[in-house]
């Protein structure tokens, strides 16, 4: 379902990364799938499982620059704690949910230390 709905709104990730656990690794090969993404592209990384909202701001920050739209693929309390840190409009993140930042910035660095020009948060029962 939300696949669908990034697809209709012609989202293009330049990066998939997901945790190595099976729930969010198969949520990223569903999405991956519906957004024309292939799905051996898909970036595991152990750093997204059973981490804490740092070490997943760590894995941003150290992003290639040359990367415009990366998606991450992990769990909760972890994904809603960093989604509320980068925007106070975001206080839950319920299971399928899609959080979408934009920033008027050149550099992976900069996310947590500057505003999002955007924010959007969606999930199938909204």
């Amino acid at each position: 379902m939300m696949g669908k709905r990034l697809a209709k709104r012609d989202v293009k990730p330049d990066l998939l990364v997901s945790s190595p656990a099976l729930r969010a690794l198969t949520t990223a090969q569903l999405i991956a799938k519906e957004l024309g993404y292939k799905r051996k592209s898909i970036v595991v990384d152990d750093r997204l499982y059973a981490s804490s909202p740092d070490d997943l701001l760590a894995v941003i920050r150290a992003l290639d620059k040359k990367l415009d739209r990366v998606m991450l693929f992990g769990h909760n309390p972890e994904f809603t704690e960093l989604a509320h840190r980068l925007s106070s409009e975001i206080i839950d993140m319920p299971t399928s949910a899609v959080a979408e930042f934009s920033f008027d910035t050149r550099a992976w660095s900069d996310v947590g230390e500057v505003e999002p020009a955007k924010t959007v948060l969606d999930f199938p029962k909204k």
